[in-house]
């Protein structure tokens, strides 16, 4: 506890800010520190007129122009009509096997509703259980 009191309290740096200008014999470049674009500004008649460097512009160039037949195609997937679909159709042998599970899982479930009608009219199927706290039919 008494370490953290005597600590010395070091004053943080100053963060520097996003962009670094440098003087150049045409102008001023500017570098983003955080993309790390440069930019070249010229006084103009009074303003600060500012472009891309060259290998930045032809690489914002060709992402444009990506960007742009992306856009294209999803626009012209839009305009077109969808496509309907055409369900399949099964096949005799599977409409003949899935009538086959259906009917011994339909003739399983009657079975046991004809056995639980049985034990609840007090007609039981088999005989009793001689263990009681067993037989889950008895609770």
């Amino acid at each position: 506890m008494l370490l953290i009191g005597a600590a010395p309290v070091f004053a943080e740096e100053p963060m520097p800010g996003r962009y670094s200008m440098q003087k150049t014999d045409t102008g001023i470049a500017r570098l983003d520190t955080q993309t790390g674009e440069v930019t070249l500004c010229q006084e103009k008649a009074g303003d600060l007129v500012c472009r891309m460097a060259a290998d930045e512009r032809t690489a914002y160039d060709l992402e444009l122009e990506l960007l742009e037949k992306r856009v294209d195609a999803l626009e012209k997937a839009a305009s077109e009509p969808p496509r309907a679909l055409s369900p399949r159709l099964p096949t005799q042998e599977e409409i003949d096997q899935t009538m086959g599970i259906m009917d011994r899982m339909l003739r399983s479930f009657m079975g046991i509703a004809k056995d639980f009608g049985r034990e609840w009219q007090g007609e039981e199927k088999t005989p009793p259980a001689a263990d009681l706290e067993g037989d889950l039919r008895k609770t």
